[in-house]
């Protein structure tokens, strides 16, 4: 039997968006009237074809009503406890407390250069820390849950007295458990729940929101030549089957983001393909974050206009994003990312 997948596009933003919806002519994305659609693309594995929201009546009474359920899950309201989705995108900081990240190791895994750098990123407007004690950048090596533990350490203590988000990159049970004794909000294990088998019953009995994170292959493997047979519609599916799997296994609440992995086991095409196609995963009815900063595709885009910090591609693929309705990016330079988006806005204030 044929699948069916449903993408929102055709966005409206600001003002223009407001007026549409009041008009009923387009929906919310996730009820935020400041961006919306009137348009969906009705994706197969052979077609795709795009239909006015209009005229969705028109369809064969069954992949109407797969696509009314994907419309109503794109159109309604996302929570995650303590994340407010009012003022988007949400600003997930990057604190890597690693001497082999892949552009910032070692900057930061000391206790002062550390505990400066979350304060400057809370001040440049981050709203989430994200904590890793593990460089996950392609041919990474996995080190002990004992060495990455202590890693982390060094600023538990501290997040614990901020009035900021804590979430911590791990996919180490082990390192989940010890940091939850301190403050923790939010559990990103890139491995998507797959490395550690304790992972699940952690976030079973903990009830804590976590990301769902794709990732082909493991850290060591997943740069050599990976393959789809269509990257878009292979990662809906394996986000379909887990959160399937996730349900089985006792998780029912819907405290859970999607991140599709920019850079985990793609080439640029793939990376290219995700990024221009991301409101498809709306349909899904959950959440989407974006690590997108500093990115190996901007390079791979930009060839000799390349830099170290990659803020301008790191900008434009923000802006692309929000547009597309990604509630939460995972940013290394939080402050000129924040200035471009705040730019942007004003721009487009009528």
């Amino acid at each position: 039997m044929q699948k069916y997948y449903t993408r929102a596009c055709n966005f409206y933003y600001n003002k223009i968006s407001i007026e549409k919806v009041k008009k009923k002519i387009s929906l919310p994305i996730s009820g935020n009237k400041l961006l919306s659609f009137d348009t969906v693309e009705i994706i197969t594995r052979t077609n795709k074809k795009k239909i006015k929201l209009k005229n969705i009546k028109n369809l064969p009474f069954k992949i109407k009503k797969k696509v009314l359920t994907d419309i109503s899950n794109i159109s309604r309201v996302k929570k995650i406890p303590k994340l407010k989705f009012d003022n988007l995108p949400i600003f997930m900081g990057i604190l890597n407390l690693t001497p082999d990240s892949f552009s910032d190791g070692g900057k930061f895994n000391k206790k002062i250069t550390a505990r400066k750098q979350i304060n400057k990123l809370i001040v440049d407007g981050a709203k989430i820390i994200d904590v890793g004690g593990e460089s996950t950048r392609p041919g990474a090596k996995e080190i002990l849950k004992t060495e990455e533990w202590l890693r982390v350490n060094k600023v538990m203590d501290y997040l614990k007295s901020k009035n900021i988000f804590v979430s911590l990159d791990s996919r180490k049970s082990f390192v989940m458990k010890k940091a939850s004794k301190y403050k923790l909000d939010l559990i990103n294990d890139i491995s998507g729940l797959s490395y550690d088998r304790e992972t699940i019953n952690f976030l079973k009995q903990t009830k804590l929101p976590f990301v769902l994170h794709h990732m082909k292959g493991t850290t060591e493997t997943m740069q050599k030549n990976p393959s789809y047979k269509n990257v878009l519609l292979d990662i809906y599916d394996f986000f379909e089957d887990k959160l399937k799997s996730i349900r089985n296994n006792g998780i029912k609440h819907n405290h859970i983001i999607l991140d599709p992995g920019i850079g985990f086991g793609k080439n640029m095409k793939h990376n290219i393909t995700l990024i221009n196609n991301i409101s498809i995963f709306h349909s899904l009815g959950l959440p989407i974050m974006l690590g997108i900063s500093r990115k190996r595709f901007i390079k791979d885009i930009s060839g000799q206009n390349d830099s170290k910090q990659r803020i301008g591609g790191t900008v434009s693929s923000s802006i692309f994003s929000m547009l597309q309705g990604v509630q939460i990016l995972r940013i290394h330079d939080v402050n000129e990312v924040n200035q471009g988006i705040k730019v942007f806005k004003k721009l487009n204030l009528e």
